[in-house]
């Protein structure tokens, strides 16, 4: 059991589907269970190899844990992860599927935001009138922080989203927000749109190694690259 090469893959929708074929399309078939709930599947004709069917935030934990070897997991969720976590994952491959952009988005009737610069004036604005700060509703604190500040806003505050973030100017929670979308269907949808230099991150699945276990995964490289 302890030369057992582990691979996590997305457990749920598209990412899932688009993972299975990439690595069947590599040459490494995945058996998976008949069984609606069953978490674990097979490489055909390859019993030194168990796939785990997880969260893809969760493949991420794994991996930097040493408990996954390999894992197929999106770029935005390494970049929000701590430094010590990230320097423990090497990414071999961006895929070609997966893509998504980690934008800054804000209620369509701010027709005077445009850009980030008049995002600044506005959290400006609302320190001096409400001797509060800009309110900013987001999954992704750490990226948020990171590209903000590096534009030079720093009247903010982040408001941890748990669901719907696309919800939360409308219902008093934030004044902005900053999410993943892929297309951006659901924020204009929900009234709102994206700065015009309001992208943080461009985001793709990535094939992803256990940094400690790179020797014994070379034979692998081959197949996957």
């Amino acid at each position: 059991m302890k030369d057992k090469i582990s691979i996590g893959l997305p457990s749920k929708g598209r990412l899932r589907d688009k993972t299975i074929s990439f690595f069947n399309k590599s040459g490494l078939k995945i058996l998976q269970s008949e069984k609606e709930r069953n978490y674990f599947g097979n490489i055909e004709n390859n019993s030194n190899i168990k796939v785990i069917f997880l969260h893809a935030k969760e493949i991420i934990q794994r991996l930097s844990d040493g408990t996954l070897d390999i894992g197929v997991s999106g770029l935005d969720l390494l970049n929000e992860s701590d430094k010590n976590l990230r320097d423990k994952i090497v990414i071999k491959r961006r895929l070609d599927f997966g893509n998504a952009n980690l934008v800054v988005a804000v209620p369509d009737d701010w027709i005077d935001v445009q850009t980030i610069a008049d995002l600044e004036e506005v959290a400006f604005d609302i320190k001096s009138k409400r001797n509060t700060r800009l309110r900013v509703a987001t999954k992704y604190p750490n990226l948020t922080n990171d590209f903000l500040i590096s534009k030079g806003v720093t009247q903010y505050k982040i408001i941890p989203s748990l669901g719907a973030t696309e919800t939360y100017p409308f219902i008093g929670s934030s004044e902005i927000i900053t999410d993943i979308t892929s297309t951006g269907k659901t924020l204009a949808d929900n009234n709102l749109r994206v700065l015009k230099d309001g992208l943080i991150l461009n985001s793709t699945a990535c094939l992803f190694f256990a940094k400690k276990k790179a020797a014994k995964l070379q034979p692998f490289l081959n197949s996957l690259m």
